[in-house]
C-alpha cells in the first residue's frame, strides 16, 4: 500500500461497520466461516460502495481482562440478555475500546486479512477508516509494561477510590476516565502530560497508517490540557507547551499528509478540536437538537460559519446510541436523515440502521440477535445515498434559505427547514418539515436569479417533475405544501426552449 493517501472526496458519506458481529453474522448468512480475509464481493458491491469510506470499528486486539471483567458486572450482564434473547458467556469478546494491543485480531482475519479488505475497498475508491483510543489502554496491555506512560496514584488513592485507582505490579495506577463518571474498570489511563506518551501515540498512529486512511479517535477531547488538568490534576504533572493533538496530528500528518482525523468529541468543543488538527468533529449538538429541541435551535445550530461546518460529521446513529429508528420512529428517523445526510460535513450511517434495525448491541458482544430488515427503511436509504452525488473536485457553496410564510396566520412555516447546494449551473435545494404536523411556506433563494425563465425542479426523493415560471419564483419564492416529516431533494435546473 502506498505510504501517501490521495485526496479525500469532499463532505464524504462514512459507514460505519461493527466489525466482530457483523462478520458473524454474515457467517449465519453464507453457511460459511466469514472473516476480514474473505468477505463475498457481492457484499462490497451491494452494501458498501456507495460510501466514501468504511469505519470497520473493533479491529483490534480485545483484552482477556476486558472479557472477564464484562462477564462480572451485573449491569452489562442486563445489557447482554437484553441484546440477544439466548445470550451465552462465549458472545462476549471483550471491549473493543480497551485495547490490548494495536494488532488485527486473529479472530476476524489478523492484518493479512484486513490488508486484503482494504483492496477491496480500494478497488471501488472507498477508504478505510480505523480505531484509535488515545485516553487509555487495557489493564492487562502490553503497553504495561513500559514505563512513564500511565497516571499513577498512591496506596490511599486505591483504598479511597476502588473504581478510579488499581494496583499493578506493586504500583497504583487509575482506570482510564472522563471527569464526570467513576473509571472503566478495564482500563489503564494514559498520559496526557508524558512526553514518552506522547511519542508512544505518534509511533502507534504511524504503524496504523500503515494500514488504513483515518483513524477515528475515541473521546478525543479528554486529551486536552483543560480537560486532562480538571481530571487528574497534580498527577498529571505539569501541562505541556503544545497541546496532545498539536503535538500527535502534525507528526503523522508529515509522513500521510492526507490521513484523515476524526474526533469523538462532546462538551461543546468541537471548535477546539477543529483548531488543534482535527478533519472532522462529531457534531452531538446536531444530534441531541434533532433528538430532543424543535425546529429554531436546529436552524440556530445550522447558521454558523462555513469554516466550522465542513468538519463536523452529522449522524442519527452510531455504535454509543440507541438505534435511530427507537429513537425518533420511522418518519421522523426519515427526515432526519435527510438532514444529517445532505449538511455540509462528513455523514455517518451505522450498519443496520439501513435495514431499520431496533436493538442497540452492546460493543463488548461479537454476535447480534437476527432481526428482520425493514424494507421500507431501506428503500428510502438506498434512494437518499443514490441522490447524493459524490464529488471530489467541484467546491460546492451551500447556505441556510428563508422560509416565509403564505400568510401572518399560518405559523407552519416555522417547522420547516431549507438550504441549497450549489456551483456554477448546479443546484440541489433541501426542504424537510420537521414536525408532526403538516407545513406551508414559501423558499426564497437568494443566491439564484431565475429571470424570466422557466425552471424545473425535479424532486430526486418522489421522482417528480415540476416547472415554475421565474417571475413567480422571483416575486414570491418556491411554494411548498409537505405532510408530517417528509422533504424534498430537488435539482434545479433552467428549462431550456
Amino acid at each position: 500500500m502506498p505510504t501517501e493517501h490521495s485526496e479525500w472526496i469532499k463532505n464524504p458519506k462514512i459507514y460505519e461497520i461493527n466489525t466482530w458481529p457483523w462478520l458473524r453474522s454474515l457467517s449465519e448468512r453464507y453457511n460459511s466461516p466469514i472473516t476480514l480475509e474473505n468477505i463475498p464481493e457481492e457484499i462490497f458491491n451491494r452494501e458498501i460502495s456507495q460510501f466514501d469510506a468504511v469505519w470497520l470499528m473493533g479491529v483490534w486486539e480485545r483484552s482477556p481482562a476486558s472479557k472477564r471483567i464484562a462477564l462480572e458486572r451485573p449491569d452489562l450482564q442486563k445489557e447482554f440478555h437484553k441484546a440477544l434473547h439466548e445470550f451465552r458467556e462465549d458472545d462476549v469478546v471483550g471491549s473493543p475500546y480497551s485495547i490490548y494491543y494495536y494488532h488485527v485480531d486473529k479472530n476476524i482475519g489478523g492484518v493479512d486479512g484486513l490488508k486484503k479488505a482494504r483492496k477491496q475497498l480500494s478497488d471501488r475508491g472507498i477508504r478505510l477508516l480505523l480505531d484509535y483510543v488515545p485516553n487509555h489502554v487495557s489493564i492487562d496491555s502490553l503497553l504495561t509494561l513500559e514505563s512513564n506512560l500511565f497516571i499513577e496514584g498512591t496506596l490511599e488513592d486505591l483504598m479511597n477510590r476502588p473504581y478510579d485507582f488499581f494496583s499493578l505490579s506493586e504500583k497504583v495506577f487509575a482506570h482510564g476516565r472522563d471527569p464526570n463518571f467513576s473509571g472503566w474498570t478495564d482500563t489503564i489511563q494514559i498520559n496526557a502530560f508524558s512526553e514518552e506518551a506522547r511519542q508512544k501515540s505518534i509511533s502507534t498512529l504511524l504503524s496504523i497508517a500503515e494500514l488504513c486512511e483515518g483513524v477515528r479517535c475515541d473521546m478525543a477531547m479528554l486529551m486536552t490540557n483543560k480537560i486532562f488538568s480538571k481530571t487528574w490534576g497534580d498527577k498529571a504533572g505539569l501541562i505541556l507547551e503544545k497541546e496532545f493533538w498539536e503535538d500527535v496530528i502534525p507528526a503523522v500528518k508529515e509522513k500521510f499528509p492526507n490521513f484523515l482525523f476524526i474526533a469523538e468529541v462532546y462538551w461543546d468543543m468541537e471548535w477546539e478540536l477543529q483548531q488543534q488538527g482535527f478533519d472532522f468533529c462529531y457534531d452531538k449538538r446536531l444530534y441531541d437538537r434533532l433528538s430532543h429541541e424543535d425546529v429554531q435551535n436546529i436552524k440556530t445550530h445550522l447558521d454558523v460559519d462555513w469554516i466550522y461546518q465542513r468538519k463536523l460529521v452529522r449522524f442519527i446513529e452510531n455504535h454509543d446510541e440507541p438505534r435511530a429508528i427507537t429513537r425518533f420512529g420511522e418518519k421522523r428517523s426519515c427526515a432526519a436523515a435527510i438532514i444529517a445526510m445532505t449538511l455540509p460535513g462528513a455523514r455517518l450511517i451505522h450498519e443496520g440502521q439501513m435495514e431499520g434495525f431496533k436493538i442497540k448491541l452492546p460493543v463488548q458482544l461479537g454476535r447480534r440477535q437476527t432481526e428482520e430488515r425493514d424494507q421500507n427503511i431501506f428503500d428510502f436509504y438506498q434512494n437518499l445515498l443514490s441522490v447524493i452525488p459524490r464529488k471530489k473536485n467541484i467546491d460546492l457553496k451551500w447556505s441556510l434559505c428563508k422560509v416565509n410564510p403564505l400568510n401572518p396566520n399560518d405559523p407552519s412555516y416555522n417547522n420547516i427547514i431549507s438550504y441549497i447546494w450549489w456551483a456554477d449551473d448546479i443546484y440541489q435545494l433541501i426542504v424537510i418539515n420537521y414536525s408532526p404536523d403538516s407545513s406551508k411556506a414559501h423558499i426564497k433563494i437568494d443566491n439564484l436569479d431565475y429571470g424570466s425563465n422557466d425552471w424545473i425542479f425535479n424532486d430526486l426523493l418522489n421522482n417528480n417533475e415540476y416547472i415554475y415560471k421565474g417571475e413567480d419564483l422571483s416575486k414570491y419564492g418556491l411554494y411548498i405544501d409537505l405532510k408530517a416529516w417528509d422533504g424534498h431533494i430537488f435539482n434545479i435546473k433552467k428549462k431550456i426552449s
